[in-house]
């Protein structure tokens, strides 16, 4: 340090900063340029280092360099503008702590990390397909459906994994198996969850995107025997529920 003054990396060194970083100030107009020596050096004082101390305490708390100059001035927008930022902050918290109570859980259930939220501990249960079906469903469906399609998988028997075993050219017999088993499981989730057949009021987009992700990812992700069981299965499953609707109003 000279006796008039500071470099800009003595400053930078004395603030915990860098000199390109004063140069950004500089840039922004948040730091005043200082006055030069006679060798053509800046030359900073203890404003200027005050201020960069200023300007560093508030970027440590997250206030954006667009409005830090109004902030440090004391302008009366501050309040706000660190109200804004509070805000933001506690959102930001809310983000993390879920994020590590979304870590714990993936941990516990010895899942993949990218299982989608809520499946973890059925992650095991889950082929690659139905993985990726039920993340588009999570950009579809609301918190309500996503707990029963999760209660459904829970639910699921060994019917499930042999479909996703299925080859592409598996056999007229072997489709018809696994449809049939599969029915019985299609029509209890009906009956159970009704909204299943009309799910309205539990998408988060129109129906009419919802209906054709969900055409375009079922196509893209089952081959064609899986996709002609889940059709046989569907069918068989609606029938089931006619015939036992039709014995109950007969009873």
């Amino acid at each position: 340090m000279s006796d008039g003054g500071w470099s800009t990396r003595e400053l930078a060194d004395l603030a915990g900063t860098t000199v390109n970083t004063i140069r950004h100030y500089h840039r922004l107009g948040l730091l005043d340029e200082p006055e030069r020596r006679t060798n053509g050096y800046k030359e900073y004082g203890v404003r200027h280092l005050v201020r960069l101390l200023r300007i560093r305490r508030l970027a440590e708390l997250g206030v954006p360099l667009s409005q830090i100059g109004a902030v440090a001035d004391g302008a009366d927008s501050a309040p706000d503008a660190l109200r804004r930022l509070d805000a933001e902050l506690a959102a930001g918290i809310e983000r993390l702590q879920k994020a590590r109570a979304a870590i714990a859980v993936i941990l516990r259930d010895g899942a993949p990390a990218d299982t989608p939220p809520g499946f973890e501990s059925v992650a095991s249960r889950l082929s690659e397909a139905d993985s990726s079906i039920i993340h588009i469903y999570t950009q579809l469906y609301d918190e309500d459906a996503m707990a029963d399609l999760r209660r459904m998988v829970e639910a699921d028997d060994d019917v499930s994994a042999d479909i996703d075993a299925m080859p592409p050219d598996a056999d007229e017999a072997t489709r018809q198996r696994l449809a049939e088993r599969l029915a019985p499981t299609l029509a209890r989730n009906l009956a159970a969850y009704p909204w299943l057949t009309d799910p309205g009021k539990h998408l988060s987009k129109s129906e009419s995107v919802a209906q054709e992700t969900f055409v375009k990812a079922i196509v893209e992700l089952y081959n064609p025997a899986q996709l002609d069981v889940l059709a046989r299965a569907s069918g068989l499953a609606n029938e089931q529920l006619r015939t036992t609707e039709e014995g109950t109003t007969d009873d």
